[in-house]
């Protein structure tokens, strides 16, 4: 067997958010169960593809945020068995969206139609694997790391599009559910030294707007806090982020149509 070092270029780290909101899977085209079989077949293309690849899994829920699968956990032969990997992860998947419901249940303010995954807190664990994983090893202490968005319901993420870009990522939205595997394996499975001379899709338009902390609504126009720099779509005599207490009146955005748009 060849030396991994000549291989370097198609060694992949990947790291996998799974959006697990209940209020989004209840109205989805496609069902949870049939999203997450088409996930660890990709997982386990990954795998396939490079014996050195290593592949992790986080889920993110209403209340909660964890790890789901570690390939660096598996046997030590190193073989992608598709069935025990399914089994393995779709049973820790089936504990942690329990656990989550759980708690969900238990806050008041978060059990509502509205309630939005904690994103950013799995996207804060991904990148902190990332970094202490290259921090461990022999690979390059700065690593590139493009966040990917595979988007499978009908509306965009502004949030997600901006990371993307950003990054240098892709962003898609598959038109097929169905063959949402072929989109991950064509698509998402390719590694950063092959995206350099492969055409892969580009987002036409991104939403560059900023979205309000309160209401997690995308906004045209809005107020900033002075101290930490978070966004409100009303005013507030105090920010609900930092604590920091303003006594100024500040005048009502709807009724001055000269303000400065936020971008």
């Amino acid at each position: 067997m060849a030396s991994s070092k000549l291989y370097s270029d198609d060694v992949s780290l990947a790291v996998v958010v799974v959006d697990t909101n209940p209020l989004f899977w209840a109205t989805a085209a496609l069902p949870f169960a049939d999203f997450f079989a088409h996930l660890i077949h990709y997982v386990n293309s990954l795998l396939l593809l490079n014996h050195l690849n290593h592949v992790v899994v986080i889920a993110a829920g209403l209340s909660s945020c964890t790890y789901i699968f570690d390939s660096s956990d598996a046997s030590a032969s190193g073989a992608a068995d598709v069935a025990a990997t399914f089994a393995k992860a779709s049973r820790k998947m089936d504990e942690f969206i329990a656990e989550d419901a759980r708690a969900t249940s238990s806050n008041g303010s978060v059990a509502d139609g509205n309630a939005a995954s904690l994103l950013s807190g799995a996207l804060s664990l991904a990148l902190c694997y990332i970094q202490r994983v290259f921090r461990s090893g022999t690979r390059h202490p700065q690593p590139r790391v493009p966040i990917d968005s595979c988007i499978v319901g009908t509306q965009d993420s502004a949030f997600l599009q901006q990371a993307s870009y950003i990054t240098g990522g892709v962003y898609l939205k598959p038109q097929e559910l169905n063959g949402l595997f072929q989109y991950l394996a064509a698509v998402f499975a390719t590694d950063l030294h092959s995206r350099t001379f492969l055409r892969l899709p580009k987002t036409l338009g991104v939403d560059f707007r900023a979205s309000c902390f309160c209401h997690k609504k995308t906004i045209d126009m809005g107020y900033v806090c002075s101290v930490c720099l978070s966004i409100f779509c009303k005013y507030h005599k105090k920010c609900s982020t930092c604590g920091s207490e303003f006594n100024r009146v500040m005048p009502d955005l709807n009724s001055v149509p000269d303000q400065r748009q936020l971008r």
